[in-house]
C-alpha cells in the first residue's frame, strides 16, 4: 500500500503541480530562502517578496554582507521577522562555519538559526535528493486523514507518529519530488475545509474517508491564548520633519522603525490618553500642539496577538525635551526604514 500510495502522489503531482520558481533549481540558497518565506505565508502572497528578495541578495555572501535593517526592509509586510533576522544570522554562520558555501549534511543545516527539523528535511531532499521526510500542516492534515491517525499533531506523541508514519510513505529514490508531491497534495486537493474528495485518486486508500471523519482531522491540542493590545501612535510633524525610533527587547517587530508610541491596557479616547503621565512626559515643553480631527484606526492580528491601534497626525512648532528618545527624519526618508506592515497600512493611508 505504502508504494501505491507513494506512486500515486507523485503521478498526481506531476499532473497538478503550480510552477513556481524555486522547484526549477536544486540550489540550496534558493531552496532555503523560499522555505522561510513560505512559513507563516500564502504562496501568491510570498511569490513577489521571494523573488524580490532573491534579485536583492542572490546568494549567501550578498545577504551576510547586507545590513539587518536592509534585510528587513526587504522583508517589510511579510511580518514575522524574527524569520528575516534569522535569515541573515544564518548567511553569516555559513559564512564563518562553511566558508560561504551551503552545506549539504543534513545535521550541519539542521544547525543553522532559524532552521528547524521540517525546513532540514525539505532542503536536503530538494536541493540534494537526501532521504528526509517533510512534515508541514499540508503533510500532517494527509497523513492524518490517509491512516486515519485521530493523536492530537502537537503533542510529543503525536509528533513521534507522525514522523514514523512521513519515513514510511517517503519514495527513498524521489524524495525530492515526493515531498513536493505531498505537501502540493495537501495545499490543492485534501484541503483543510472542502477536501476534494470526489475527484481524489487516493480516495481508496483513506481510512478516514471510508470512516467518514476526513473533515474533522487532523486533531491539535488546543489553542494558543490571544492577548489583546492598545496601540497609540503619534505621527508627529514639524517642518518637514517627523519623529521614530527602533523597537528592541524580546516584543513583537523586533529591530522595526516606529513611530511615537504609548500603549495602554485598553481603548482610550484621546482626551483619556492626554491624561495619562506618558503622554504629557512625551509633549512637555511643547508649545503648540495641533492633532487632526481624522484618526485612522486599525484591528491588526497576529498569530498571538491582536492590537487595536490609533494613529494621530499632529503639528508642533517645535520639539521638547521628550523627544530625546526618537529620530528626527525628514518626512521624504521614512520609506527609508524598515516598519511593521501596521504602520505601513497607515503611511499608505496618508500616502507618504
Amino acid at each position: 500500500m505504502q508504494s501505491a500510495i507513494s506512486k500515486t502522489l507523485i503521478e498526481w503531482y506531476k499532473k497538478n503541480k503550480r510552477d513556481l520558481p524555486w522547484r526549477n533549481t536544486t540550489d540550496a540558497y534558493t531552496i532555503w530562502i523560499s522555505e522561510i518565506i513560505l512559513q507563516q505565508t500564502r504562496v501568491a502572497q510570498g511569490l513577489d517578496y521571494f523573488e524580490r528578495f532573491i534579485r536583492r541578495f542572490p546568494d549567501v555572501l550578498s545577504l551576510a554582507a547586507a545590513r539587518e535593517e536592509e534585510v528587513l526592509r526587504y522583508w517589510q509586510g511579510l511580518g514575522y521577522y524574527s524569520r528575516a533576522r534569522n535569515l541573515h544570522a544564518a548567511a553569516k554562520e555559513i559564512l564563518e562555519r562553511f566558508n560561504g558555501t551551503f552545506p549539504d549534511r543534513y545535521e550541519d543545516v539542521r544547525s543553522l538559526k532559524g532552521i528547524g527539523d521540517y525546513t532540514a528535511a525539505a532542503i536536503c531532499s530538494f536541493a540534494y535528493r537526501q532521504p528526509y521526510a517533510v512534515l508541514d500542516g499540508n503533510v500532517y492534515r494527509v497523513l492524518s486523514r490517509l491512516l486515519s491517525i485521530e493523536t492530537e499533531i502537537d503533542t510529543p506523541a503525536g509528533k513521534r507518529l507522525f514522523q514514523e508514519a512521513a519515513f514510511s510513505l517517503l519514495d527513498e529514490k524521489e524524495p525530492d519530488i515526493y515531498n513536493q508531491a505531498i505537501m502540493e497534495f495537501g495545499a490543492l486537493q485534501c484541503t483543510p475545509q472542502q477536501p476534494q474528495c470526489l475527484s481524489c485518486p487516493l480516495a481508496g486508500n483513506c481510512l478516514a474517508h471510508e470512516k467518514g471523519i476526513e473533515k474533522s482531522l487532523p486533531h491539535k491540542q488546543g489553542k494558543t491564548s490571544v492577548k489583546e493590545r492598545f496601540f497609540n501612535y503619534f505621527y508627529i510633524q514639524n517642518k518637514g520633519s517627523v519623529w521614530i525610533h527602533k523597537r528592541t527587547g524580546n516584543d513583537i517587530w523586533k529591530n522595526l522603525f516606529e513611530l511615537p508610541l504609548i500603549e495602554t491596557d485598553k481603548r482610550l479616547s484621546l482626551e483619556e490618553l492626554q491624561q495619562t503621565e506618558a503622554y504629557q512626559k512625551l509633549f512637555a515643553d511643547v508649545q503648540r500642539i495641533v492633532i487632526s480631527s481624522s484618526v485612522f484606526e486599525a484591528k491588526h492580528v497576529l498569530s498571538h496577538r491582536i492590537i487595536y491601534a490609533s494613529f494621530y497626525t499632529i503639528e508642533i512648532d517645535a520639539p521638547g525635551s521628550g523627544f530625546s528618545e526618537y529620530r528626527k527624519i525628514a518626512t521624504s526618508e521614512i520609506d527609508d526604514f524598515a516598519v511593521s506592515r501596521l504602520t505601513l497600512r497607515f503611511l499608505e493611508h496618508i500616502h507618504v
